[in-house]
């Protein structure tokens, strides 16, 4: 070694980079003379830097380009190399034209960078590149500050070193530049002149849609410094503009027992037969350093609407019209006039599945939610819609939910079987390199502010669904584990789907029976709807017929209203109203909720669980979502009904199984006339031992049972109406109801012994209304005149009916 260089350390020159120092001129030039529409576009940009916050100014990428070609190519390809000497040229800048009287470190960040690439691609002959890459955050690490220049004190002879540059680790001077002094490891650093800078580490993953079949999701490490830390959150689908970097392995270098064995373990003898044991063998443990992703500048790439993102917070209507072109506007305008909007975007979102409708509509109405409330007392009210799909196989649950989750801008899939209680909120892990215990995102943390899809939530373990409750109603995870306590959000839409219990819904059995949830995961969903697969020939042919369409056809077949790009516009637009409930609204709202809890006491139209103050709110949420899907500012009656009838149907229609008409007779008839008359008419064994034919089991679904006797119900109301104007006071007796609807439907009847079974089943419809359902209320003859055994019997077998005089109608 040349002593010569040992004795004369101070006076050693820095070796110049004659590219970096003519690129900080280029780039200085770009700052200063670069217009955009007759102005200077980054001159106003740097005096806004004049804060001792700012630190960070952003340059379209395009811009550079093309202003001097040559620069923007040097940039990409010899990113790491004069990326300080553009952060100088900013510095100089922007002390000239904003006249900062402080130190600071000055970055700059490029955005709109054309070259992407995938997570996958990062090789080394991307290493020092300018690189755009795409992914979702996973997990992120608090900020901490990052020693970018140090000042050094030598212990021995108090020597100062000044600006001694950190490489991703604490890095001493390697020898004090004193010639007379020898130290090499004791420095002491001195804090309050060094330069820190806020750092963060998160990680991302590759998405679903980049992935490989059958491959595991590689991730990254980012690293964010400056004003882009805590620019992204755990779930952001977001676009990182930077280099891929090696950076010195802290971890692997401070664990011990690292070192490469490259003998032998037998005796210590390496033979050729002993091939590759993996690469602890080839030495390659002793390489302590690992890839990492350097990013300058994070744009989101969740779908944008004017360089806005979806589901953004601190939005306003008038902000979005602002930032409209005329074309945009009058199109938002134009659905927002269309009064059979709601059936449009079922069509336009949904165009593969027939039929279907009330869960299309539910599905349209949770992507626009209610409104998010805070009580004075500092409780939380959520405005996100829950939705449950359970049904048979093959009804297109899992197709409705991937369809949700491709669409919107923020969603996550996940399956309940093959998903943890950690995996479906958070998980506390411990980083591998300063082992401090970090929060890893579930899959409703990534969904925060967006829709989490679970497929097969019935085969989730109780205890996973157990840690849902929280997220579902108060939206919020707590975690309290390995010391880390934390409450964190889970404001997202659970759109879940399950399968019944055995396979196929049994309508002879109650909600409940047919399928494995809890009371309290049942009642925090808004809509539940059961899809049941029937044979039915009209449907079935058009089923049929729409998917052999799509099979031949395929986009020829596929109709939309309006184009998914639009309906994510007017979805960002309608978002940020937030209406209020009119006088009218709240008065309909109390009245439907008072007949929910009416009807749900028992009779024909006892719900599937226990009506609560929950339904209430659901009805609350649907009728905001009903305003915001027309852009209203307050909620009318006409929401209300539309969220009442949605919510009615999807609690209290799938509940009834089909009505066995034979089922408790003998409890249905309690005078002691029809005991008389059971006691004449001979036994069933007695009819079948005199060759009578069996009797038939009557059992119809309850869509016909309450259908047959609505219309009968409505016959009756309007015969006793006509009775009362005309003064007959005769009654209206139940052969006259049962002959009135044999005449309505005589065109379908084509035989007698068809007539007959008609009859007998009208018969047991109208028993069933008397005695099981009180609907219909039989009168007795009243008077001192004494009656005849065939008069009693007329009214025993035939007797006078009218209609419960408090029975609401329900159709």
């Amino acid at each position: 070694m040349d002593t010569r260089i040992l004795d004369n350390r101070d006076q050693v020159s820095v070796l110049k980079d004659e590219i970096g120092e003519r690129c900080q001129g280029l780039f200085l030039d770009f700052l200063e003379t670069f217009n955009f529409e007759g102005e200077a576009k980054y001159f106003n940009k740097a005096k806004s830097m004049d804060k001792p916050e700012r630190n960070t100014l952003t340059v379209s990428f395009p811009d550079v380009e093309v202003h001097n070609p040559q620069l923007g190519k040097i940039i990409t390809e010899e990113y790491i190399r004069v990326y300080p000497y553009l952060c100088e040229a900013l510095r100089i800048f922007v002390r000239e034209h904003a006249q900062v009287r402080f130190q600071n470190e000055y970055y700059v960040a490029f955005a709109d960078v054309p070259t992407s690439i995938k997570v996958r691609d990062l090789t080394m002959a991307r290493v020092g590149t300018l690189t755009r890459i795409s992914g979702q955050v996973v997990r992120t690490h608090p900020v901490h500050p990052e020693l970018v220049a140090g000042t050094f004190t030598c212990n021995d002879c108090s020597t100062e070193h000044r600006d001694v540059e950190q490489q991703f680790k604490y890095t001493q001077p390697a020898i004090c530049r004193n010639p007379h002094c020898q130290n090499r490891t004791d420095f002491t650093l001195d804090s309050s002149r060094s330069r820190f800078v806020d750092f963060q580490k998160v990680r991302i993953q590759e998405t679903q849609s980049e992935l490989p079949r059958g491959c595991i999701p590689r991730s990254v490490d980012i690293i964010l410094r400056g004003e882009m830390v805590e620019t992204a959150q755990a779930g952001d689908r977001s676009d990182f503009i930077g280099t891929l970097i090696v950076v010195p392995d802290v971890g692997s270098i401070s664990m011990p027992g690292v070192q490469a064995d490259t003998q032998s373990r037998k005796g210590n003898q390496s033979t050729d037969m002993d091939g590759v044991r993996g690469l602890k063998s080839l030495g390659v443990r002793d390489l302590h350093y690992k890839t990492a992703f350097l990013a300058c500048s994070v744009q989101s790439s969740n779908p944008k609407f004017s360089n806005t993102e979806i589901r953004s917070e601190g939005l306003t209507a008038e902000l979005l019209k602002k930032q409209m072109t005329d074309d945009e506007w009058l199109k938002i305008f134009e659905m927002s006039r269309d009064k059979n909007l709601l059936q449009n975007l079922t069509t336009s979102l949904f165009p593969t599945i027939h039929g279907n409708e009330e869960v299309k509509k539910g599905i349209v109405l949770m992507l626009f939610g209610g409104v998010p409330k805070k009580t004075g007392e500092g409780t939380s009210l959520r405005g996100d819609v829950n939705v449950c799909i359970v049904g048979d196989p093959s009804c297109a649950k899992s197709q409705f939910l991937k369809q949700v989750a491709d669409f919107s801008p923020r969603a996550v899939y996940t399956s309940g079987k093959a998903s943890s209680a950690a995996g479906l909120t958070a998980a506390v892990v411990k980083d591998e390199e300063s082992f401090e215990f970090v929060i890893e995102a579930g899959a409703l943390m990534l969904a925060d502010n967006g829709i989490c899809c679970i497929d097969e939530f019935d085969k989730m373990d109780p205890k996973d669904q157990v840690a849902i409750h929280e997220a579902m109603e108060q939206q919020t995870i707590s975690i309290t584990k390995a010391g880390v306590k934390a409450t964190l959000n889970a404001r997202t839409s659970i759109l879940a789907a399950a399968n019944p219990v055995g396979g196929r819904y049994d309508r002879a059995k109650s909600l409940r029976q047919n399928i494995t949830l809890t009371a309290p995961i049942m009642s925090r969903f808004d809509l539940f709807f059961i899809l049941v697969d029937e044979c039915n020939e009209v449907m079935d042919y058009s089923i049929a017929q729409r998917i052999v369409d799509l099979h031949c056809r395929n986009e020829e077949s596929i109709e939309r209203v309006y184009s998914p790009e639009y309906i994510l516009k007017y979805l960002l637009f309608a978002r940020q109203f937030k209406p209020t409930i009119s006088r009218e609204a709240g008065d309909l709202l109390v009245e439907n909720y008072k007949r929910l809890r009416q009807r749900d006491g028992g009779g024909v139209s006892q719900s599937a669980w226990r009506i609560t103050v929950r339904q209430l709110e659901s009805m609350i949420r649907l009728s905001e979502a009903m305003a915001k899907l027309y852009c209203c500012e307050e909620v009318t009656e006409n929401h209300v009904k539309e969220a009442y009838r949605l919510l009615s149907h999807s609690i209290i229609r799938i509940e009834q199984p089909d009505v066995n008409l034979e089922e408790e007779e003998d409890d249905m008839r309690t005078e002691a006339g029809q005991a008389e008359a059971r006691q004449e008419a001979p036994s069933s064994d007695e009819r079948q031992g005199s060759g009578a034919p069996p009797t038939k089991k009557l059992k119809i679904s309850y869509e016909e049972y309450k259908s047959i006797g609505n219309l009968m119900i409505m016959y009756m109301r309007k015969e006793e109406a006509r009775m009362e104007e005309s003064g007959n006071e005769t009654g209206l007796r139940k052969s006259d109801v049962i002959n009135w609807y044999l005449g309505e439907i005589e065109t379908e009847i084509e035989s007698t012994e068809e007539l007959g079974d008609k009859k007998l089943l009208l018969e047991k419809i109208m028993d069933r209304l008397m005695y099981h359902d009180q609907v219909i209320i039989p009168l007795s003859g009243t008077g001192l005149r004494s009656k005849s055994r065939d008069e009693d019997t007329q009214e025993t077998e035939d007797p006078i009916v009218v209609v419960h005089p408090d029975y609401v109608l329900e159709i």
